[in-house]
Formats: C-alpha cells, sequence, structure tokens
C-alpha cells in the first residue's frame, strides 16, 4: 500500500562536498555544544543575580552585629580561587520581583529580617533558631542557572555558619572560666553560714515559748471539759420529760383520728339518703308520659290562635246584630248576645292567655325534675368523696400518731446519749490533763534543740545562697534543647529555596522543542520537499507547496500530541497547562516542518545539515546563561526561539505564549512564502534546458 506522498531522491550523484558536510555534522554539532556548555564558572559574570538585605542588626555587648550586610559584601566580593563571580546587583524586594519576572535578573537571594538574630541565637537564655537564606530562581531562567546560583549561596552560608560555630565555642570556653570565678564567689559566701544557724537557734527558744503556752490551753481544756460533763445531767434529764409529752401527743392523734372516721360514716349516710331521693325523683320524672312536654308547648303556642278567635267571634256576633234583618224580637236578642260576648271577651282572653302560660311552664317540668334529680345525685357523690378524704384523714392521723411514738423513742436515745456525752466529757478532762503534763516535758526537749542547732551549723545558709549564685549563671538545658542547640551550632545557616536538580522546569520546553526540531527534519529526510513534478503540474505554485507541506504538517502536529503526553505521564502537571503546552507543541510541530521544508527546497541535502546545526545551536543557547553571546544572540533569532518561549510561558506561567505562537506562525508563514518562490524557480526552464535532448 503507497501513499501520494515522493520520497527524497535526487538524479545528482553524492560528491566530496556532501561526503564532507556529513562528516563535519557531528564535529560542528559537538563544536557548538562544547563551546556552549564547556567550564560554565569561567564566565559566571554572564549571570546577573539580585541581593535583597532585609536583615537587621542586632546590638551585642554595645555593638551592632549586621551579619546580613557581611554576608552580602561576601557574595559580591567572591572568593580569591574563584577567576568569575556571578554580577551580584544589591537591590530590594519590588526591584528584585520585578527584575526576576521580566528576566533581569537570573535569580534572587533574600537576606530575611531576623538573619543576624537567628544566628546569634545560641547565646545562652535564648531559643536557638536557624538562619535561612532565600534563594529564588527566575522561570525563564537557563536551565543550570538555578543550580549555579544555589550552589554558590549554599557555599556561602555553610561558610558562614562554620564562622559562627566557632564564635559559639569560643564563648563556651569563656563561660567555662566564668564559671570558675563564680564557684570562687559561692566559696566565699560558705562563711556566712554561722549567721544562718543562730537564726535557727532563736526559732527553737520560741518553739519553747509556744509549748509552755499549749500546755496552759490544755489545762483550760480539761476545765471545760469538766463543766461540760456537768451539764450533760440536765439535758438528759430535759430528753426524758419530751419523751413523755411525745407518748401523750400520740394518744390525742389516735383520738383524733377515730373522730374523723366517725365523720366518714355519716358522709356514708348522708349520701345512702341524696341518692334514695334522687332514685325517687328519677321515678316521678319516668311516670310523667313521654309526649307531656309537647301537649304542653302546643297548648302555649295555641292560646294566641284562641285569643284571635274569640275576637273574631266576639265582632263578628256584633256585626250581625247591627245587621240583623229579622224580627224585631230575634235582634233584640242577637244584641243582647253580642253585648254579654264583649262584656265577656277580656276575662275570656285573660284567661285563655294565662292558660298558655301555664302550660309552657308544664313543658319546662319534666326537665326540671331531671335537673333535681342529677342535683340530688351529685349530692350523694360529694357525701361520698366527704367520706373518703374523711377515711384518708383518719389514716394521715394513725401515721403522725406513729411519728409522735418514733420522736418518744428517739427523746429516749437523746436522754441516753445525754448520759454517755457526760462520761465522754469528764474523759477529755482527763485527757487534756495528761496533755498539758506531756507538753511541759516537749518544752524542756525544745530548749535542748536550740542548743544543738547552734552546734551543728556553721555557714551552711550562706554556702547555700553562693551555691544558688554559681548555678544561676549556668545555662541549663533539658535533653531536647541540647540536641537542639547541637543541630544548629553543627549547622546554625541554611538556604531555602535550592534544588539538587540539574534540570529544572525549563528543561522539558528545551527538550520538546528539540525533539519537535529533529522530527520536523526527520520529515523531510524522507519526503521530498519539492515535487518532482512541479514543472508538468497544472496546480498553481502554491497549491504545489502546500501538497509537500500537507503530510509533514500533519505528522508535526501528531508528534506534538505525542510529545505533549509523554510529557505530562513524566512530569504531571496541571491538566489546564499541559492543554496549552499541548497545542503550543501542535503549533511548533506544524510550524518546523514548513521551515525544514523550506531549507531543504532552498538548499537542497545542504537545508538538512542547516537544520542539525538550527537544532543544536537551539539546545546549547537554553542549557545555561553562561553561553556566550554571539551564540545566544543567533539563537533568539532562530525559528526554535519563539517555540521555547512559548512552551516555557505554557509550563511555567511566565508569560509569552502568544507572542511565542504568534512568532512560529510568522516562521511557518515566511517558509511556505520561500517554498513557494523555490516551486516557482523550478517550474521555470531555460532555453537551454528546453534544448537538450528528452
Amino acid at each position: 500500500m503507497t501513499v501520494p506522498v515522493e520520497r527524497s531522491r535526487s538524479r545528482r550523484p553524492v560528491t566530496w562536498l556532501t561526503l564532507i558536510g556529513v562528516l563535519l555534522l557531528p564535529a560542528v554539532i559537538g563544536g557548538i555544544l562544547v563551546g556552549a556548555l564547556y567550564n560554565p564558572t569561567d564566565r559566571l559574570d554572564n549571570i546577573t543575580a539580585a541581593i535583597v538585605n532585609d536583615d537587621k542588626a542586632v546590638e551585642l555587648d554595645g555593638q551592632l552585629v549586621p551579619l546580613g550586610r557581611q554576608l552580602t559584601g561576601g557574595l559580591v566580593e567572591g572568593a580569591d580561587d574563584q577567576p568569575s563571580n556571578i554580577d551580584w546587583v544589591i537591590s530590594n524586594d519590588d526591584d528584585a520581583a520585578t527584575g526576576l519576572k521580566d528576566g533581569t535578573y537570573t535569580a534572587v537571594v533574600t537576606i530575611p529580617e531576623n538573619f543576624t538574630a537567628a544566628a546569634l541565637s545560641t547565646r545562652p537564655g535564648e531559643t536557638p533558631e536557624r538562619a535561612t537564606i532565600g534563594v529564588e530562581t527566575a522561570p525563564n531562567a537557563r536551565v543550570v542557572d538555578g543550580a549555579i546560583t544555589a550552589q554558590l549561596a549554599s557555599t556561602a552560608s555553610s561558610v558562614f555558619g562554620s564562622e559562627l560555630s566557632s564564635q559559639y565555642l569560643t564563648n563556651v570556653f569563656l563561660g567555662f572560666t566564668t564559671l570558675g570565678e563564680q564557684l570562687s564567689t559561692a566559696a566565699g559566701g560558705a562563711h556566712q553560714l554561722a549567721d544562718g544557724a543562730g537564726q535557727a537557734a532563736d526559732g527553737a527558744d520560741a518553739l519553747a515559748d509556744g509549748l509552755g503556752q499549749l500546755s496552759d490551753g490544755a489545762a483550760q481544756l480539761a476545765t471545760g471539759a469538766q463543766q461540760l460533763a456537768a451539764g450533760a445531767g440536765p439535758l438528759a434529764d430535759g430528753a426524758s420529760q419530751l419523751a413523755g409529752g411525745a407518748t401523750a401527743l400520740a394518744g390525742g392523734t389516735r383520738e383524733a383520728a377515730a373522730g374523723v372516721g366517725d365523720l366518714a360514716g355519716g358522709a356514708n349516710t348522708i349520701a345512702d339518703g341524696n341518692q334514695q331521693l334522687a332514685n325517687e325523683i328519677n321515678g316521678i320524672a319516668d311516670q310523667i308520659p313521654p309526649q307531656f312536654a309537647q301537649i304542653a308547648t302546643d297548648l302555649s303556642e295555641a292560646a294566641p290562635q284562641v285569643n284571635d278567635a274569640l275576637v273574631a267571634a266576639a265582632a263578628a256576633l256584633q256585626t250581625a246584630a247591627d245587621e240583623c234583618t229579622g224580627t224585631p224580637e230575634q235582634c233584640e236578642a242577637l244584641r243582647a248576645a253580642a253585648a254579654d260576648a264583649n262584656a265577656a271577651l277580656p276575662q275570656a282572653t285573660a284567661t285563655v292567655t294565662r292558660i298558655g302560660e301555664l302550660a309552657g311552664d308544664a313543658a319546662e317540668l319534666p326537665a326540671g325534675i331531671r335537673t333535681i334529680a342529677a342535683a340530688n345525685q351529685q349530692l350523694a357523690d360529694g357525701a361520698r368523696g366527704l367520706a373518703g378524704g374523711a377515711t384518708e384523714a383518719a389514716d394521715g392521723l394513725n401515721t403522725i400518731a406513729g411519728g409522735v411514738d418514733g420522736l418518744a423513742g428517739g427523746a429516749n436515745q437523746l436522754a441516753d446519749g445525754a448520759r454517755q456525752f457526760g462520761t465522754g466529757a469528764a474523759g477529755l478532762s482527763s485527757g487534756a490533763a495528761q496533755l498539758a503534763s506531756g507538753v511541759a516535758g516537749a518544752e524542756e526537749g525544745a530548749v535542748q534543740l536550740a542548743d544543738g542547732v547552734e552546734q551543728v551549723a556553721s555557714g551552711t545558709s550562706s554556702l547555700a545562697d553562693g551555691l544558688d549564685t554559681a548555678v544561676a549563671q549556668l545555662p541549663t538545658y533539658t535533653d531536647a534543647q541540647a540536641q537542639n542547640l547541637a543541630d544548629v551550632v553543627a549547622d546554625p545557616v541554611s538556604a531555602s529555596g535550592v534544588s539538587d536538580s540539574l534540570f529544572g522546569i525549563a528543561a522539558v520546553p528545551l527538550l520538546a522543542m528539540a525533539v519537535l526540531w529533529f522530527g520536523g527534519l526527520a520529515s523531510f529526510v524522507a519526503f521530498q520537499a519539492v515535487s518532482a513534478r512541479a514543472l508538468t503540474s497544472r496546480r498553481a505554485s502554491g497549491l504545489v507547496a502546500l501538497r509537500g507541506f500537507a503530510p509533514a504538517a500533519i505528522i508535526g502536529a501528531v508528534q506534538g500530541i505525542l510529545v505533549a503526553g509523554v510529557v505530562q505521564v513524566a512530569s504531571q502537571y496541571d491538566w489546564s497547562d499541559w492543554a496549552l503546552f499541548a497545542l503550543v507543541c501542535i503549533a511548533a510541530g506544524v510550524a518546523f516542518a514548513a521551515v525544514n521544508q523550506a531549507l531543504v527546497a532552498l538548499f537542497g541535502g545542504a537545508g538538512r545539515w542547516v537544520a542539525a546545526v538550527i537544532g543544536a545551536l537551539a539546545v546549547a543557547a537554553n542549557i545555561v546563561s553562561t553561553v556566550p553571546p554571539i551564540l545566544a544572540g543567533l539563537a533568539s533569532l532562530l525559528p526554535t526561539s519563539p517555540a521555547y518561549a512559548a512552551m516555557l510561558g505554557a509550563l511555567a506561567s511566565s508569560g509569552g505564549v502568544a507572542a511565542g505562537v504568534a512568532g512560529l506562525a510568522v516562521w511557518a508563514v515566511l517558509a511556505l512564502i520561500v517554498t513557494t518562490l523555490v516551486v516557482v524557480r523550478h517550474r521555470t526552464a531555460s532555453v537551454r534546458a528546453a534544448a537538450q535532448p528528452a
């Protein structure tokens, strides 16, 4: 299976110039690498670093000790055995940060404000602390620049720490001398021991006096105890009387309980009577017909209607009398009847109204009887509750009577205890008398103790004071403190931010750039830069150039993805940074393919030789800042420079990604233009070439 890509080949024979070029290629590349990387310490002045001295001097024995300033001077001055030194710039925090960001400074060494205080913290009475120097390398620094700067700072801090250790040991030896002087002072203070012993004797005399007072007090205690025993008898008699009264009180309480029990019986009798009355009333209510209340209610409601009928009847009779058409006798009788009816009408209506009222009252009679029965039932229930309460009260009174009986027993026990108390008080009186006698003997012993103290102690108190003074002058440490002090003394100064790795964060972009560059070169070792059918092709020259560029561009893009993937597997970058780095790698692979195509198209086989030299120069110029300026200047003009800057910006967040990608785009466009011009040149045949036979 084949692909429509032309293989790189030529009809021209291999010349000696080609052989010399192939032979010289390793030598040229080796010369470039050796010239750029050999013995970088001889060109340290090409590295510009800043020193920020934030240290504050410490006053020691009346003099200011500025160790940070001394260390700064030592770094700037350098060592006698080193022919070259870094170009140090004494700066401040703001300028150092700005210079580190824009590339003015390759590294920044910061001496913190507590440097001198920490370096001198090994003095007695202070907490030991290791002095620290901060070293920070620029994100866009050369690969080995950070290692060189860190090594110089580490060496300076080590030498400086050794000097501090020597000073500390000198102070220790001087401290032993001070110790001898303090011990001499302690020996002289022992002569003051006698004064302390005399004070002890005075104390013993005071003890004897106190024992005499104690003897007097014991005698008074004996007298008081006798009086207490005498008062215990009346107390026992009173307790006996209390017991008799409590017994009588218990009897009365039981009688009250019996009366309350009788009250409970009477309440039960009342409850039974009310219950019987309630039952009888309920019986009467049961004898009233159920429809009695309704009939009475209907009669009460009909009374007004009856009155209306009576009034209407009287009015009708009067009308009939007034309009009578019968015989005179009939009319007269009718008028007499009407007059009698009108005369009897008020009494009749009043009677009917009274009957209605009585019927209304009668309608409420069954409910009233039931209410009276319920009230008697409640009286019966209340009486039974009263009987139960009276029973409980009787039980409570009986319980009280039992408690009063217990009080009587306790009073009897109190009487017995009072008698025993009297006996004990008599014993106390006897013991107090014996105590008074014993204290009198102790008083004589205290006098003898005072004499012994005066003979034993001879200057002990003053000796102790002198030894305390000597001990106070000596530093004391726990095991942990002593170990910490030893560690700090052995290495009192350290540098932070130092890395032992030869290649920093810049190594990954550098290697990725080199791999992609030589990958683009390899593409046009296998592919034809300009189609052999360019002369006969009917396509435009630009399309012919793009036809040769397309396969290499695709391979370059794939190479960029693969290189970025390998980098991620090895370094585990943040995914957002890696994604940006991968896009830059793809852009670099495509741009490098275009540039290598242009070189091969323009120079033929020599273009590959030139591409190899460009790759070697790009790698050599970005390893360390000590590269010769002429090589660094040439490297900045190469197409690899924007690729390296963009890759470094993507991984180190140092900026320049957009500018680098734009630079790659410019190189790619220029390379395609060059390739197109070469295609145009190949498609133009001279008269001599046209005249030659096929």
